[in-house]
């Protein structure tokens, strides 16, 4: 390249909010290729060569903050996170629903919680259940009706009990240790499909369903269309993703699609009927939630995207960016970066419509709950591209206009009265966790990474207020699992790492437990046992055991985080991780089930004992 023509180019992506440079989670200035550079701005329209200047620029208003009543930030409340699809009841149909839900937050409620939170709701894709990541749906603005308690429904005891008997084998096997999609997803969509055909004259004429409907406009009409067209293309033999359909289908203006729109109309019908009925039972759970007496009730999930080939971009395909996905770049954990095969919301597309597509997701997501999380909220402020035919390592950051991303946000938790949480780990800009808090989006700090230099454990004091504070994630180890070194073992038996990065983790793993026992003597807290373990005079034991659960509960609870939030798993001593990141069949990824039925839970001895703990340690909680 000739002297200059770097530059230039360089300013070029800048303009049109290219990131050509970043600094990494370890402090490091990282450049972007040239080629990264211009297959970027190819995937933005923009001809690296003779494309015009753009006007992208970081500076501008402040954004509006979110809600933060002064009753909250005054308090610390703590609650419950779990997988919904993982809890287990005597009357589910193998996976959890919004009953078991309603259920769990009033058991929590009873313990001392003031909120429930769940893994991201969003709709999937009905006519493949074997597509189950709820971090990349089929669209964000509706949710999945294999959640729906079919049991609740008018017409679905009758409806289940007559297949039962008719057909007892496909209730067979159910209540296995993980969720089989499959078999749950044709058996409830069979059951839904009973119940709406029994009911469908009465369900037209029914005035709430018709408000619904209305309400819902033209994406509601959109996504029933897409799901039913999916799922008659599976039926053929086809796929529910409709970058496979036929030529005539993908496209949802096209005299086909009208076509098949007429001629199905029961069939969307029935899809537009069972989000009806997963938004009034997402309802009465948060309303089940409020009435036990959480001061917050129901935490939702927002993921960071949605699939290429869903919903969302086959009815509105000029929001997203085809020709690129959504990942990460490489890191200390992942050398090759990721690639979460989402499709990114194009920045244009966005500014053009004054952000009313992110406003009218987050409106969806927080009008039943209490609060929500954003998913990597770096997608607020950037995302890592990477260009279509390139691995992650070739792709690049590429930024929105922080403010008005924000602006978006605010809105929905104003006019719905809800908190927000901003999942902030990883790589993060510089000056974004100042311009969250501003905002009064509160942060997310993990045990595992708080720490001085790298080794030694933050006191709770150092925590900031307006954050929330949890010792694991469904992406990292549970309590139990990292205090055996579970996920060091999972690493290396799904080849994610080699022997010598696995002796590396194991040594480290040994020292970070004796740091993590200095913490707890720091604060008064190590059980008397490990007093010789935490000197170095003895080994520290290899399970965990109850008062040590209960101890590093008490320490991580201690923070002036507004919010604590701990793992169901972690309350009932489970050692397995929802997800182990990076792999796809090596691990059971969302489908482990819970240990503990929802019946059993209020009488287990540790959850009693880490509530209680969690109650003392947060008395203002209600």
């Amino acid at each position: 390249m000739r002297e200059g023509e770097g530059e230039k180019l360089e300013a070029l992506a800048e303009s049109h909010g290219i990131q050509t440079a970043y600094i990494s989670e370890l402090g490091e200035r990282q450049v972007i290729s040239d080629d990264a550079q211009r297959a970027l701005l190819g995937v933005l329209g923009v001809d690296p060569q003779t494309g015009d200047k753009g006007g992208f620029s970081e500076h501008g208003e402040r954004a509006q903050p979110c809600l933060m009543p002064d009753t909250v930030r005054a308090r610390r409340f703590w609650g419950v996170a779990c997988q919904l699809y993982a809890l287990r009841s005597h009357r589910d149909l193998g996976i959890g629903d919004f009953a078991d839900l309603a259920r769990l937050a009033a058991i929590a409620a009873e313990a001392g919680a003031s909120f429930v939170g769940v893994n991201p709701l969003h709709a999937l894709f009905s006519a493949a259940p074997e597509r189950f990541s709820p971090y990349s749906p089929s669209t964000r603005r509706f949710l999945n009706p294999l959640y729906i308690a079919v049991d609740e429904l008018e017409g679905g005891p009758e409806a289940i009990e007559a297949l039962r008997k008719a057909e007892p084998e496909l209730f067979d096997g159910l209540d296995g240790e993980l969720v089989d999609y499959g078999r749950v997803g044709r058996l409830k969509i069979r059951l839904l499909r009973d119940v709406f055909e029994s009911r469908i004259e009465e369900i037209r004429d029914e005035q709430a369903f018709e408000r619904f409907c209305a309400g819902g406009g033209d994406a509601l009409r959109d996504f029933a269309l897409f799901e039913a067209i999916s799922q008659a293309q599976v039926a053929e033999g086809g796929h529910a993703g409709w970058h496979n359909w036929p030529e005539e289908l993908r496209d949802r203006r096209s005299d086909a699609v009208a076509a098949f729109e007429a001629e199905n109309a029961d069939a969307v019908l029935f899809h537009r009927w069972l989000q009806f009925e997963a938004d009034e039972q997402l309802a009465e759970a948060q309303a089940r939630a409020k009435g036990a007496g959480m001061a917050i009730g129901l935490y939702l999930d927002l993921a960071v995207g949605v699939a290429p080939d869903g919903a969302e971009t086959w009815a509105d395909p000029e929001l997203t960016v085809r020709s690129a996905r959504v990942g990460s770049p490489p890191d200390m954990f992942n050398s090759a970066g990721q690639d979460w095969g989402l499709a990114p919301l194009s920045p244009k597309a966005l500014a053009e419509r004054d952000y009313k597509p992110l406003r009218e997701a987050f409106d969806a997501l927080t009008s039943h709950a209490g609060a929500v999380r954003i998913d990597h909220a770096m997608g607020l402020a950037r995302l890592w591209w990477i260009p279509e035919g390139e691995q992650s390592k070739g792709g690049g950051y590429v930024r929105y206009p922080l403010a008005s991303m924000i602006d978006a946000v605010s809105d929905a938790s104003r006019a719905n009265r809800c908190i927000v949480i901003g999942e902030d780990l990883g790589t993060v800009p510089p000056g974004f966790r100042h311009t969250m808090e501003e905002a009064n989006i509160l942060s997310y700090r993990v045990l595992y990474f708080e720490r001085h230099r790298g080794s030694e454990f933050l006191p709770p004091s150092a925590y900031p207020q307006l954050a929330l504070a949890c010792i694991s994630t469904h992406d990292l180890p549970t309590l139990a699992g990292w205090w055996t070194g579970e996920d060091v073992t999972l690493r290396a038996s799904t080849g994610r790492q080699d022997e010598a990065a696995t002796d590396r983790d194991r040594h480290s793993r040994e020292r970070d437990r004796i740091a993590l026992l200095l913490a707890l003597k720091e604060e008064g807290l190590l059980p008397p046992p490990l007093e010789g373990a935490a000197s170095g005079e003895d080994n520290p034991p290899v399970d965990m055991s109850g008062d040590l659960a209960e101890a590093i509960h008490r320490l991580a609870a201690r923070t002036p985080s507004i919010l604590f939030a701990v793992q169901l798993d972690d309350l009932v001593g489970s050692e397995r991780q929802a997800n182990l990141p990076g792999t796809t069949d090596e691990y059971p990824n969302w489908r482990i089930r819970s240990d503990v039925p929802l019946e059993d839970l209020a009488g287990n001895e540790r959850f009693n004992r880490i509530a209680a703990a969690l109650r003392s340690e947060r008395p203002e909680a209600s």
